[in-house]
């Protein structure tokens, strides 16, 4: 009897550990991007950010999250056509404000790529 109530004890223990242990992996950050292209700087950077938009708001539905913090984030380029972007390639100034940091260069078929990054917080 006495070993039955020892292991009854250890595991409520180890239960309640793994339920301490869960409570923080509901909360986290993770890094987005979307990606557009266009013939104007202009419209590559709004399509790009437009596609960031889209991307966070249907990641907060498939993961059925609440509110979520929103916060620019340089992410990597996403090329269409080539494997990478060398530095000479991308467009100065970055364009960047509190919910997006968007970064643009030359593509092969349209003249301006661009890709939008964010961090969501939840």
């Amino acid at each position: 009897m006495r070993s039955y109530l020892r292991g009854l004890a250890l595991a409520s223990i180890a239960a309640g550990l793994c339920l301490a242990h869960g409570a923080p992996a509901s909360a986290g950050c993770i890094g987005l991007s979307g990606t557009a292209d266009g013939f104007d700087k202009e419209t590559a950077v709004g399509r790009a950010q437009l596609a960031l938009s889209d991307y966070v708001k249907e990641y907060k539905a498939t993961k059925k999250l609440g509110a979520v913090t929103v916060s620019a984030m340089r992410a990597k380029p996403q090329p269409y056509w080539r494997d990478s972007v060398s530095d000479n390639m991308f467009y100065k100034p970055d364009i960047v404000n509190a919910r997006s940091y968007t970064i643009c260069w030359t593509g092969v078929v349209s003249p301006y790529v661009c890709t939008s990054g964010a961090k969501i917080c939840w």
